[in-house]
């Protein structure tokens, strides 16, 4: 593994590097960084969580002046909460050299991404369909950019921004380098590269490589009315410093995330209908802790980046084995140790094989929890409240009334009753969820990372009623001319992140 001092890296980006706190470079950024470095045109295969940002995000920063009054580099990301992380990296990785980013995305006022504009940041990072209204607008001008980086393509190309994509690199200058990271390369997307890049070097990160190693899978075969139940009596067994709970519908995200507040758990949600102003506000607050459950699709937790998420719940199995590796990708972060549990309905079965093929890595199977064990777990976590207290000290203004209660009692009595008071009941609150259809397994199609070939009936992302949930609502025109760049296609991505 090769340290980022080794790999000839401008002093003023190392220096942040250092300050961020890594030495180390991840498989991905060893490979990338030289040959994007030497301006060639790259495509990127790798996994999620393995530090793509900062393999294209160290050449992107080098190849930008920090003087210059005008955006030279462009970052287009399917998600408005993957172009806010990556724009926050960036930014943090420019800092010692002078060079900012800005994110604009949709469901943002785009007068307040003009006043970010004004500010004159040198690298622009954002999804498709506002990019292009910027452009149609003239506050952005594509013909200084000299880098373009199309992050996670096949996302982009099954959310239906294809077009916009092929508009945008037609109007950047044709000398621009370009770096692509995708996970799967359809036919479309091969048509991109034949199109628009110029002799692509494609870096290729090895299965083997590819591990969850430190994320421990287990499932659950559950019955679809036995789900709610079931997960919250895994909270209540094994309470998560921070979880998140994924639902493959808005619906589903809803109804979860007022079920478990019926219940008395601190739970918000997230998914693509919701304002950007309650989006933003939502991760914060899971961010620091004030809430510690997180309910959503898929689509709103692209690119969420919280260390501290200890487990990682599917309420509902994702369409293909891509969507479960970004899933359980949530945990396991920073080196920490994660769990990850996924509820399986009897007809899910041969779904889960598939899962489990895909990852190479066969899931423990876990119980159903039951009433006896959540409240078993709430008992356990009085107990430690009480053993925290007693480390604590501070109560010698109550020993006159403890003393006078072991005068009427003896002590085994007392701890009982005082356990019995502070442990509160698992609560049975009626609550109402709309049933989900099964995911049935299937071969996958020529369609992008998500439900590619999807049978009628399953939840498909390229569906109508799930581009209403992205970003398309600020979509632009689309025109121009193919500059027919030559070029041969390979490769694919998934990934993210430093590793120390």
């Amino acid at each position: 593994m090769a340290l980022f001092k080794d790999l000839n890296i401008e002093e003023s980006i190392l220096k942040s590097i250092e300050k961020m706190g890594f030495t180390e470079a991840t498989p991905i950024q060893e490979q990338v960084i030289p040959v994007a470095k030497n301006g060639q045109d790259v495509i990127g295969q790798a996994q999620t969580g393995t530090g793509k940002t900062v393999a294209f995000g160290i050449p992107l920063l080098e190849s930008v002046d920090a003087d210059a009054r005008h955006p030279q580099g462009l970052v287009l990301a399917p998600t408005r909460e993957l172009a806010m992380q990556v724009s926050e990296e960036l930014t943090k990785l420019g800092r010692e050299k002078g060079i900012t980013s800005l994110a604009i995305y949709g469901g943002q006022d785009i007068s307040k991404q003009i006043r970010g504009l004004k500010k004159r940041p040198q690298i622009i990072v954002g999804t498709p369909g506002r990019f292009m209204d910027h452009m149609r607008r003239k506050t952005i001008r594509p013909e200084y950019m000299n880098t373009v980086v199309l992050d996670e393509a096949d996302e982009m190309l099954s959310m239906g921004f294809i077009e916009d994509i092929e508009t945008i690199l037609k109007e950047v200058p044709e000398d621009r380098r370009t770096m692509l990271f995708s996970a799967t390369m359809p036919k479309r997307l091969k048509n991109v590269v034949s199109s628009f890049m110029q002799d692509p070097v494609t870096v290729a990160i090895k299965s083997k490589e590819m591990t969850v190693e430190n994320i421990e899978q287990r499932y659950i075969e559950v019955h679809e009315k036995q789900k709610f139940d079931a997960l919250c009596h895994m909270l209540d067994i094994d309470p998560p410093e921070l979880a998140i709970v994924f639902g493959r519908t808005k619906r589903r995200v809803d109804e979860v995330t007022e079920s478990l507040g019926i219940r008395g758990f601190a739970a918000e949600g997230l998914h693509g209908d919701m304002k950007q102003e309650r989006r933003d506000a939502v991760i914060r607050k899971f961010k620091r802790g004030a809430i510690d459950i997180l309910v959503a699709t898929d689509v709103a937790a692209r690119g969420l980046d919280v260390n501290n998420v200890s487990h990682v719940y599917n309420f509902d199995l994702p369409q293909d084995s891509e969507s479960y590796v970004h899933r359980i990708g949530r945990t396991g972060r920073a080196g920490k140790s994660g769990i990850a549990f996924s509820f399986v309905t009897p007809k899910e079965r041969d779904h889960l094989k598939i899962i489990e093929k895909a990852t190479k890595k066969p899931m423990k199977q876990q119980s159903v929890p039951t009433y006896q064990e959540a409240l078993a777990g709430r008992q356990d976590r009085s107990v430690n409240h009480l053993q925290e207290s007693l480390r604590k000290g501070d109560f010698e203004h109550l020993m006159g009334a403890a003393k006078s209660m072991l005068e009427e009692h003896d002590a085994e009595t007392l701890v009982a009753a005082a356990l019995r008071t502070m442990t509160k009941e698992p609560d049975q609150t009626p609550v109402r969820l709309t049933g989900e259809a099964p995911v049935h397994s299937k071969r996958r199609g020529g369609g992008g990372g998500f439900g590619g070939g999807g049978k009628k009936g399953s939840y498909n992302r390229n569906s109508s009623s799930a581009r209403k949930r992205t970003d398309r609502g600020d979509r632009g025109g689309r025109g121009g001319q193919d500059r027919g760049r030559g070029g041969k296609p390979q490769a694919k991505v998934k990934s993210l992140g430093f590793k120390k």
